[in-house]
Order: structure tokens, then sequence, then C-alpha cells
């Protein structure tokens, strides 16, 4: 073997994970380093062995990127466990033969966005000084060597015209592959995860996402590519095979979005922010044109992979503090609502002013509202049909059902299966013991922020959530009331819920293992109580007996990596791995006693929501043998395990001393650069807990109150 692989091989060695795992980690080592297609990554594989980076090349190596949600998302970077030119073209020429097997002679057709990123390596994992063939990488770069493999392989592409400046969101790029009746759509996006992610998602002829087994025939194909055909930009160009994604297209949906509209008040104050993003060509001009008062933050306006205005850089408005700016403007405004989108504009977040505050709103509590909108502001001939995911709150499907709604709530996570549901009805009209047309869909929502207005579309859309909040936001005012006092009348008729999700970010190969074995770990031994409260049903959804039947595909079991703890009648805890994403999610309901006082309730229902939550990741924790100190809840779940670990027992202990020595102030940035940009906000809550718990002196609480800008 090459001697510089051989130490490749060694430092392998020192790594706690499996054998075979550091086997194939080595052997696709091998193959990137001594293949021609892969000459020029060669120089900074060298440099990255050379400096003893084992961790960074065993996760970059030991795997090809696998399909998650839909297609493959994550850090750009070198390796096939990476997203880069060879992972995206291997996808699509086998995507490109998986569509010749499904509709044979037929001339194809394919739709294809992007979204806003450009691969900075803002971690400078990569050493500056030599080649990287990624660096610079954008989503455009992506999307372009994706249309010229379909050209390639004789697939008719549209795409937006190079020099055009708009982008194409998640939710159009579904409507136009139904209005042009094309085959398939591929959006080259990484949705909301940080600004040095990318990836590739993939849809059908219906503009929804494959689901089992028919996605494992896709990822099949992909699998057995041995060889990408390519043709050059021109050559595609002149071949035909590339078509414009006009305006035509882009005023259709538009159009359409605004069809949905139910009231006419308009009395609302908005101010919009679509996070650097897409979103300016969906949200905002449907609100714009439907002649909303609506009030655009401009320094989040223009596109801009970095995101350099959003806290964290994490332009997700699942995150309460990525609408800071929007909310300052707000308050300037004196406005009722203030709303975000991610970059891809198919998640959708709010704010909203009550009695004299702001109040951030989860995504159960936005798809309650969404769905009161829709059922109480249309009159239906029929039943109407409400579908969330098994994960969403179990409220919404409650309040549904007390409006005369058919329900359809157990399906499992991902738009892509609310995209089923909808062709099972346009189809069979019917979905489960839902009988039912598609004209009878009224809504469909997910925790995530997600949220379906109308089946014309076949993934979550931002701009119909935002229109449907914007509705009942005016309508709310018109009353002297906001859409807290709705929730609030909403919980007073059906009983309090309170729903809490937390994230385990384990991040590596080492933390991939980690994940598999938590979810196994509780597979086989789940536990008998969490947090004092008996477990009195445990449901695995990958049972044959289950709801969902036998496994149909190694997708499937992979989708189905599901598992319920049901706590009586008061609580329920669901965990999965994310399918986009290096982390466990955990997501925790709790419920309150239906006409009780709802001040009070709510006070005792979140306290105990929060409680159980924290002690079921002690208990997801404890069986990889990892935890961390009470107060180290209280980091930001964009933070690692290992880094809330090291933060609470290496970190925070040494500032401490230094707040004692007098120089904790310009040492503390540098401590916390690991953690990325506002390293301070990131822990600022895991400081005021640890206040709270430990009742220090008035020096030090004062030095950390200082040093955290906490409230006194």
């Amino acid at each position: 073997m090459n001697p510089v692989l051989q130490r490749a091989v060694d430092g392998f060695a020192s790594l706690q994970v499996a054998s075979e795992v550091r086997a194939l980690a080595a052997a696709n080592l091998e193959r990137w380093f001594e293949g021609d297609g892969f000459a020029p990554y060669r120089p900074l594989i060298e440099w990255l062995i050379e400096n003893g980076a084992w961790d960074v090349l065993l996760d970059s190596f030991y795997q090809v990127i696998p399909f998650g949600t839909g297609g493959r998302r994550g850090p750009v970077g070198i390796g096939p466990n990476r997203i880069n030119p060879w992972t995206l073209s291997t996808s699509v020429q086998g995507h490109a033969d998986y569509l010749r097997d499904k509709f044979d002679e037929e001339e194809l057709k394919v739709v294809i966005a992007y979204d806003v990123r450009v691969f900075r390596d803002r971690s400078g994992i990569y050493d500056r000084a030599r080649i990287n063939p990624v660096l610079g990488l954008s989503s455009r770069d992506l999307a372009e060597l994706a249309a010229r493999v379909y050209a390639a392989n004789g697939i008719t592409v549209y795409i937006q015209r190079r020099g055009d400046d708009r982008f194409v969101s998640t939710p159009e790029l579904s409507f136009a592959i139904r209005f042009l009746g094309a085959h398939a759509g591929l959006n080259v996006s990484a949705s909301h995860n940080p600004p040095d992610d990318n990836g590739g998602k993939f849809y059908n002829h219906l503009g929804g996402q494959e689901i089992p087994p028919n996605d494992e025939l896709m990822v099949n194909r992909v699998e057995q590519v041995e060889e990408v055909r390519c043709l050059s930009w021109q050559k595609a160009k002149d071949s035909g095979f590339l078509q414009p994604f006009g305006e035509k297209i882009h005023q259709a949906y538009i159009w359409h979005v605004q069809s949905r509209a139910l009231v006419q008040s308009r009395s609302a104050k908005v101010v919009y922010t679509p996070l650097h993003g897409t979103g300016l060509g969906s949200v905002y001009e449907v609100l714009r044109n439907l002649k909303f008062d609506v009030h655009l933050v401009d320094a989040q306006a223009a596109p801009d992979g970095d995101f350099p205005t959003v806290p964290f850089r994490a332009p997700n408005p699942e995150v309460p503090r990525s609408m800071d700016l929007a909310v300052e403007l707000a308050k300037d405004l004196d406005a009722d609502l203030v709303m975000a989108t991610d970059p891809d504009a198919d998640r959708i977040g709010a704010v909203v002013r009550h009695k004299g505050s702001w109040r951030f709103l989860n995504g159960n509590e936005l798809g309650a509202l969404v769905v009161h909108h829709a059922l109480s502001q249309k009159k239906w001939a029929k039943p109407p049909v409400v579908i969330q995911t098994e994960v969403t709150s179990g409220f919404i499907a409650k309040m549904a059902l007390g409006m005369n709604a058919q329900v359809a709530d157990h399906l499992l996570v991902g738009f892509k299966y609310v995209g089923d549901a909808l062709r099972q009805l346009e189809e069979n009209q019917r979905y489960g013991q839902i009988r039912a047309q598609l004209d009878d869909f009224a809504v469909a929502v997910e925790e995530s922020h997600g949220v379906l207005i109308t089946p014309q579309i076949r993934d979550k859309d931002a701009a119909g959530g935002a229109l449907y909040l914007a509705e009942a936001a005016s309508l709310a005012k018109d009353e002297g009331r906001t859409l807290v006092d709705v929730l609030e009348s909403l919980w007073t008729e059906h009983g309090y819920v309170a729903n809490h999700l937390v994230s385990t970010v384990m991040r590596g190969a080492v933390g991939r293992m980690r994940i598999q074995a938590i979810q196994e770990s509780f597979r086989r031994s789940p536990p008998k109580t969490i947090g004092g409260l008996v477990v009195t049903a445990f449901h695995d959804r990958r049972e044959a007996k289950g709801p969902f039947g036998p496994i149909l595909s190694e997708t499937d079991r992979a989708s189905r990596d599901v598992l319920v703890f049901e706590l009586g009648t008061e609580a329920r805890v669901i965990l999965r791995p994310s399918g986009t994403e290096p982390k466990n999610k955990a997501y925790v309901e709790f419920r309150g006693k239906k006409g009780a006082d709802l001040a009070f309730e709510r006070v005792r229902v979140d306290t105990a929501a929060q409680r159980l939550a924290e002690a079921f990741v002690d208990e997801m924790l404890s069986r990889v043998d990892l935890g961390f100190p009470s107060f180290a809840h209280g980091v930001n779940d964009l933070v690692s395990v290992e880094g809330k670990i090291s933060f609470s027992k290496q970190l925070f202990p040494e500032l401490l001393v230094r707040i004692g020595e007098g120089t904790a102030e310009g040492w503390l940035d540098g401590a916390l650069a690991p953690l990325g940009k506002d390293g301070r906000r990131l822990v600022d809550r895991a400081v005021s807990r640890w206040i709270d718990e430990h009742s220090p002196s008035p020096e030090v609480r004062s030095a950390l109150v200082a040093l955290f800008s906490l409230s006194k």
C-alpha cells in the first residue's frame, strides 16, 4: 500500500469505531487517492493525512452519503460522504436511469431549482494554501452540473437562465412539475442546514418525493452507477435539452396560492424576512399582491448563502432568534405579526405581538392556527380532510375532529407521506379509513413548521402558510384580539397541550454510530419509567404487526426508525434519528386537563413537559455512556452533545476560575470559538440556569450577567 495511505489506515486504527467502518473508509480513501477521476482532490487528501485529521477523513470516506428524506444532504467537502460534484452527478445519473426504467421511451422532462448556497469552508477544515475543487461551489454550479448530466441522457431540463437573479423555492418547484407535466424534479438545496451544507432533493412526476419501495428502486439505480454521462454547458444548450424556467410558470404558482385566500380582511401589519433565501419570490410576492400591509426586512432581503445577519448563521424559522432583526423592525413599526422562511421557503415561522411583548409560535401552534382558520373560514359541502404526521401535536387532530373534519394523523415523518396521502385521495377517493375526494382536502401540517393549503403542490409551502396566518391575524385584530388569544380560546375549549422538541446533535462517524446505538438500545430495552412517569405502552414503528405493516424496503426500514413511548393518558415521547442532519430528535407531548384554569395549567404542563424532555435526554445519553450537568440542558440545541459536555465540564469551570483572576473577558470568545458564530448567545441560557441552581456570590453573578448580557 502507498505509504501515505498506510499512514491513514494506522490513524483510523486509533479511532473508537467498528473495524468494518475503518476498512470501508480505507477502501474509499484509496479509490479517491489513486483514481484518475479524483486527481484534483489528491493534494487536500494528502494534507489531511499529513495533519492527522483522522476524524474528518474517516467521516468523509467511510460511506457514500446516504439518501435521507428524498435525497442527499450534508456538508460540502471531499470524499463520498460529502456533497461534491461526484456525489451529485452520480445521484443524477442514477436518477436518469431510474426515470428511463419507469417511463420507458417517453420524452422525459425534469425541472431543476436551486437555492443561494456557496461553500466557503467556514469551519476551516481544509488548507487554504492548496487548490480546493469544492471551495466556492454554489447551488447554481451543482444545478447546472445536474442539467448537463440529464441532457447527456436525452432528458429535457427546465432551469433558470444564467443571469436570472430570481431563485425558485421548493414549493414552486413542486408546482412547476405538475404545471409542465414533467416526469421529475431536482432541488439543489440544504434547506435550513448550516451555510456550508448542500444537497439534492429529488421529486416525482406528481410533485412529491418517492416513498418506499419506489425510493429504494431509485437508490439502487444510483448505487449501480459506474460512469456518468455529461455534456458541456454549451453542448447541452445547443442540443435543445435546456429550456428556461420561465416567468409564466412563476406567475401561475403565485396566482394559484393567491386563489386560496379565504377572507377579505387585511388589517394586520406584517413584517416579513426571507432570511437571505428564496422567499422574496413567494411569500413576499403573494402577501404584497393581495394588498397586505407587509414590510420587508431589507437587511435580509438579498439572497446570500452566508446568511450573514442571521444569529448563529442558522436560517431556520424553527429557531426563535432567527427573527431577531424582524422583531426589532416590527417594534419600530408597531406591527402585529412577524414571519420568516428558511432558504428554500418551505418552512414558515412566526412571532406575534401580544399584550406588549413578542411571543414566538412553535410549529404545533402554527399548525393549530392554520387548521382552525382553514376549517372555520370556508363552508365545506362535505367533511374536510386534515392531514398531519405522527410527531405533530395530538391537539391539532383533537381540535379538527371537534370541527367535523376527517383527520389522517398517523403518517410517518416527512411531507412525502402527505403527498402520497393526496395521491391516494386523487386516485382512489380514500386514504386509510377516510373516504373523500381531492377537493375535500383542507390543509396539511407538520410540527417542523410545515404547512400545505393546496393539493396542486405536494410539499410544504411557506407562502400558503403565510397567507393563512396573515388572514387569521387580520381577523383577530378586527375583533381586538391576537393570534395568541385565538390559541388560548382553543386551549380553553379542547384542553392545553405542551409540545417540546429536543435535538441531540452528534457529528462524524462516531456520532452516527452513537445515534444508531441509542435507537437500538431503546428498541432492545425500553425504559419502564421516564422522568418518574410509567411507560404504559411502547411502539416500534418497524414492527410488521403495527399500523405500517411489513417492511417494504431498506428505505422503508430507515423511515420507520421511530420509537413511541406512551406515558398513560398524560404524555408521550417519540424518538427518531433525523433523515437530513446528524442528530436524534425527541418529540415530547404533555397533555393538560380540559376545564382546568388555563393560566395555572399552562405553567404546570409546560414545566412538566420540560422536565420530561430533559429526563429523556439524560436517559438517551446514558445509553452511550455520555451525560452532562443539568444546567447544560440550557445550551442551544444547535450545539452538539460533545460541545455541551465540553462547555459544562471544561470551559465553564475554567471560566469561573478566570472570573476570580480577572482574565475572563479577554479569554471567553476564543474559548467559545469552536461553537461558531454568536457563541455567547448559544450558551447564555445555560449560564442563567447555573446561576439559579448554584446561587453564586454577588461578584461571580455580576460578572456572568455582564459577560453574557443576562437579565438581572
